[in-house]
């Protein structure tokens, strides 16, 4: 599992979506965009989808991950 702490696109509250990770200022689950990409989606798509989302929040979500991954 990914430590979200330290990415600033994305906020906890657990009277937020079961405490789940979200977006920051939203109520969209990180996981959420995982789950689209996986299904085939664009950026562009998931953008559209969640007009809440900006596109500097899942840059900075995806560079994370990316980031994460690396030092595992």
């Amino acid at each position: 599992m990914l430590d979200w702490t330290t990415c600033s696109a994305v906020e906890r509250d657990p009277q937020k979506v079961s405490g789940a990770w979200v977006f920051r200022g939203t109520r969209v689950p990180v996981s959420a965009l995982f789950e689209n990409l996986e299904g085939g989606a664009t950026v562009d798509q998931f953008l559209q989808w969640f007009p809440g989302v900006t596109r500097e929040q899942v840059e900075a979500v995806l560079e994370h991950a990316a980031r994460s991954v690396q030092i595992a």
